[in-house]
């Protein structure tokens, strides 16, 4: 066993990692991992396969292999909490499924399941196919240079929207929600890694314009529900579940857990499918190759028609450029959990409150796991080769309880917009674009400027 709980006389024979090099005085580690968290986190496990880090005035442990990492997620004994959930619940906050534990979240998976069934996806598809065809005649219009940043955001919000909070009132939203959400997940890692709660207290403009986005973002959460409240329309949408739904004792949800449950479905519809959109063409800019592959698939599965959400499954070169893209480019790059039990992890003690910390960036980057590592390679992903893939070496939506609940969702529409988009064009940078990474909350290229070329 990697994970197990350990008796108090059990502890002191219990070794405790080792602890990271390169810490400063006052910040610690997290110096590091504001200053090129990427290449930090990718060489902790050369150093052990836990290890001890200092962020501020906390000692946090990073996990740092395959099968430790899938043993944290799946244990009861680490909950959702740390210095990645702190920063998040002034957003996020502690009644949404993403934040919450125990009880309180298994009957949220219970209330939001049903939308994200394999059988209930198919009936999302004609919205997911017409976003991306609009997605493709606005480039047509288009003169000059694509803002990818704004158009990737764009449309993963309509997606979730449509056809999650179905309602027109979203087309005046939508752009409002980018923007908030651009501004707050940039100021919640700086708040995660240098965790120095009085000095964002400080009227900076940076502060300043963080709690902007932040009261703005929960304004308009509130209209959203308001809006549909209003109308008196009852969709069969994961809002109406939600605003329907009942407690453990049979009477309606509260306000503020309709509020924090609409927060955790627009979050990930538009942060971190936003941001794996926006790596795919990145990626289709730099492998123009791919583009063309897919493209020849397309035209052998679908011919000269559209293509529809009923090809996704046959699209299979396509669905492997998609997942090595989520191997390389995770959007989610850091992952915390805290131990509610002393416990022992790969022959190391973790004390009972601890924080950990790991990367599903720099475990399926990993050497160890993957031959030619840093080479974007769909093919590793076929039946034959992606056997030999450690487990857990590759958990783009996580494992166990806290496993994405929309994990097939986010692949169907990932897949369906790559295909639609790699037949329509190919790309090239503009000379402002800058593909390097961009490090907050999620990872994503700084500032890709594009122009589509029609094929």
């Amino acid at each position: 066993m990697t994970v197990e709980s350990v008796r108090p006389e059990d502890t002191a024979a219990t070794a405790e990692p080792p602890v990271a090099g390169g810490a400063v005085p006052l910040l610690g580690h997290g110096w590091r991992l504001v200053r090129d968290p990427l290449a930090f986190l990718s060489q902790l496990r050369d150093h052990g396969d836990v290890v001890r880090l200092k962020l501020g005035p906390k000692t946090v442990y990073a996990v740092t292999t395959p099968a430790l990492t899938g043993a944290v997620a799946l244990s009861p004994d680490y909950i959702i909490a740390g210095p990645l959930w702190e920063s998040l619940e002034s957003l996020l906050g502690k009644e949404g499924v993403a934040t919450a534990n125990g009880p309180l979240h298994r009957r949220q998976r219970r209330t939001i399941q049903p939308a994200f069934r394999l059988d209930a996806i198919p009936a999302y598809g004609p919205i997911m196919a017409e976003e991306a065809y609009a997605l493709v005649e606005r480039w047509r219009d288009a003169d000059g240079v694509l803002d990818i940043t704004y158009e990737s955001f764009r449309v993963a919000v309509r997606v979730a929207a449509r056809c999650l909070m179905r309602g027109g009132y979203m087309d005046a939203h939508a752009d409002r929600i980018c923007a908030d959400l651009t501004t707050l997940f940039a100021g919640m890692y700086q708040r995660m890694v240098v965790p120095l709660g009085p000095l964002y207290k400080i009227p900076l403009p940076a502060n300043r314009e963080f709690n902007r986005a932040l009261a703005d973002l929960h304004v308009l959460v509130d209209e959203i529900v308001a809006d549909r409240r209003a109308s008196g329309q009852k969709p069969d949408d994961l809002l109406t579940a939600l605003l329907e739904a009942k407690d453990d004792n049979g009477d309606p949800i509260g306000e503020q857990e309709i509020h924090d449950q609409v927060i955790a479905i627009l979050t990930p519809g538009a942060e971190t499918v936003g941001s794996t959109i926006m790596s795919l063409l990145l990626v289709l800019t730099e492998h123009p190759e791919l583009g063309d592959k897919i493209r020849d698939e397309v035209k052998s599965v679908v011919g000269d028609r559209p293509v529809a959400f009923e090809d996704v499954r046959k699209l299979t070169y396509t669905a492997n450029v998609v997942t090595e893209t989520l191997r390389l480019y995770p959007a989610v790059w850091i992952l915390t959990r805290r131990a509610v039990a002393d416990t022992e992890l790969g022959g190391y003690r973790i004390p009972k409150g601890a924080d950990l910390i790991y990367s599903p960036f720099a475990v399926q980057r990993d050497r160890r796991s993957y031959e030619r590592n840093e080479d974007f390679d769909p093919d590793r992903w076929l039946p034959e080769r992606s056997k030999d893939v450690p487990k857990y070496a590759m958990s783009p939506f996580s494992v166990g309880n806290r496993k994405c609940p929309s994990d097939h969702f986010s692949m169907a529409e990932l897949t369906l917009v790559t295909a639609v988009v790699a037949h329509a064009y190919g790309f090239e940078h503009a000379s402002d674009s800058d593909p390097r990474p961009r490090i907050g909350i999620t990872l994503r290229p700084r500032r890709l400027m594009l122009r589509a070329l029609p094929r």
